[in-house]
């Protein structure tokens, strides 16, 4: 089977393999095939030459400096921000919010909208989230008497809209929190459909964004969200750098998360004022080389365009759903109406460890264990499942390397 006879012709995989160094490495003296992008994305060389040279020739403290190495920073800093809120489509810069991932984005909604809610208010979230959207809402209710709520999904792997609307008739949620794209299914939820059902029903909502954002086009105005959260590492961005973007009203009425340098506008013993956002919530000196390095980020994929990758995305996972899909004993989880670029899957008699450490000997990379999404486990009736994730740099030569390494395992095992 040939793999690459069914690539989209106008999408030069090899070309966009080319920028990402790594992709020559050898693992265990084999080539190395990546199919772990959902846990982190590969980086491009203009990434890793873009916080190198700031390093390299400009580096300093931002927004204080008066100096040229200072403001120099600060442009490519807050051109950074200006980079975002093109990206998601935002309405302005000041909605825009950098944060260390999409768990402190979470974390800070949790804490600065949650501090607005009271003992009989709700917040809804789904069998389907990550840890870091489940674990702030346990908090928030622990702390400060809320109730949570959980939208059970169908065996399809699909929100069930019926179920989901019915949590939300008494008017009591304030908020739904809720994936954007589950890491472990590769769920496209109905984003739109589930804003409009929650905004009917007095509640603001969330999406977690951390897997969507590297997949598809993201518009957080059509999507009609209240609030939208990514994270830089996974969308060919460095690690430490995330983005909580909120409605301005929504960030203007909330209080900042923490306290400290650069979110003040006055200062005494007495008291403190704070900053306008999103400065509010940026307290301390910020990820300033990340940020850079997520502009660098945003301007590659923008380069590829949104519906390239999403159009090769796509082939991606048609193609490892039949190739995968004929194999014996092996069974990929869910059947959403839309998936993105992930697959789980179980193989009768094999623990998704024991494959994960064999295919790694083959050079192929995965994913293997709950995903940090144990809950869903329980639902989907199994203790931990083999991942393959993509990005654009995968190709469906990686999918025949895992289907044969998969083989060649299971020949070990059983």
């Amino acid at each position: 089977m040939v793999g690459t006879a069914v690539m989209n012709a106008a999408f030069d995989v090899q070309a966009i393999r080319a920028q990402f160094p790594i992709l020559s490495e050898r693992v265990h003296g084999r080539p190395l095939v990546f199919l772990d992008s959902a846990a982190s994305a590969q980086k491009p060389t203009c990434v890793i030459e873009a916080m190198a040279r700031t390093m390299q020739t400009q580096y300093a403290n931002i927004h204080r400096g008066l100096h040229w190495m200072s403001e120099r920073t600060t442009a490519a800093y807050e051109g950074a921000r200006d980079q975002v809120a093109g990206f998601i489509h935002a309405n302005s810069r000041r909605e825009i919010v950098f944060t260390r991932n999409s768990t402190e984005a979470i974390n800070l909604v949790a804490y600065c909208f949650g501090s607005m809610l009271r003992p009989g208010d709700a917040v809804l979230i789904s069998e389907m989230e990550h840890h870091s959207n489940i674990v702030p809402w346990q908090m928030l209710r622990d702390r400060a008497g809320i109730e949570l709520r959980v939208a059970p999904i169908t065996d399809t792997a699909d929100i069930d809209l019926d179920a989901y609307e019915a949590l939300l008739t008494d008017g009591h949620v304030r908020l739904v929190a809720i994936t954007h794209m589950s890491n472990v299914l590769g769920t496209i939820t109905p984003a739109q459909t589930l804003a409009e059902i929650a905004h009917r029903h007095g509640a603001r909502i969330l999406f977690d964004g951390s897997q969507s954002a590297v997949h598809r086009k993201i518009d957080v105005q059509a999507l009609d969200a209240d609030f939208f959260v990514l994270t830089g590492h996974k969308i060919y961005g460095p690690t430490g750098i995330g983005v909580l973007w909120a409605r301005e009203e929504l960030l203007e009425a909330m209080p900042p998360f923490m306290g400290g340098g650069e979110m003040i506008e006055s200062v005494s013993f007495a008291r403190s004022t704070w900053a306008k956002p999103p400065h509010k919530f940026e307290a301390g000196t910020p990820a300033i080389i990340e940020a850079i390095g997520l502009g660098a980020a945003i301007g590659f994929m923008q380069d590829i365009g949104p519906e390239a990758i999403a159009a090769h995305e796509a082939e991606l996972v048609a193609y490892g759903r039949d190739r995968l899909g004929a194999m014996n004993a092996l069974r990929i989880l869910g059947d959403p109406a839309e998936r993105g670029g992930v697959l789980s899957f179980t193989v009768d008699g094999a623990h998704p460890h024991d494959l994960a450490t064999l295919l790694d000997h083959q050079g192929i990379a995965v994913r293997a264990g709950q995903h940090c999404a144990e809950p869903l486990m329980h639902r989907l009736g199994v203790h931990a499942t083999t991942r393959a994730s993509f990005g654009v740099y995968t190709t469906t030569d990686d999918i025949d390397a895992l289907a044969d390494g998969l083989e060649r395992a299971r020949q070990m095992l059983l």
